[in-house]
């Protein structure tokens, strides 16, 4: 399986590919929307999963959120916003624009672990 990061922090970035790739997830990593858009244009097969900052220059979180569910190509990838954005109001406009799943900063691998797996995205036994 394939995920893109897209955090404009290399630490997160980091911290996020970490987690993914412990669960054999191949990872891409982009600093911004825009960013990630670019890369997705080029890539032959789209990512199962994207991690998604919310507070990024060029394009934002939520803008890549409505561009990818705005094509028909990527509209298959699960989409996660991982950001600081902690507001009730924000959650909701981030899952009415398609986003599947939101988890605050900070969060623990454990918890990251979780809310993948509810979405069906970790492989048994992968999280022991």
């Amino acid at each position: 399986m394939r995920a893109m990061v897209i955090d404009d922090s290399r630490a997160m970035r980091m911290i996020l590919k970490r987690i993914v790739t412990k669960l054999n997830f191949d990872a891409v990593e982009a600093g911004d929307g825009k960013e990630a858009i670019d890369l997705l244009a080029d890539m032959p097969e789209v990512p199962d999963l994207a991690l998604i900052d919310w507070n990024m220059p060029n394009m934002n979180g939520l803008e890549f959120v409505i561009h990818v569910r705005a094509d028909p190509r990527l509209r298959e990838m699960t989409l996660v916003m991982v950001t600081t954005e902690s507001e009730q109001s924000q959650i909701v406009r981030a899952l009415a624009a398609g986003a599947h799943e939101y988890v605050i900063k900070p969060f623990t691998e454990g918890a990251m672990i979780e809310k993948l797996a509810l979405l069906g995205l970790v492989p048994t036994g992968a999280n022991s």
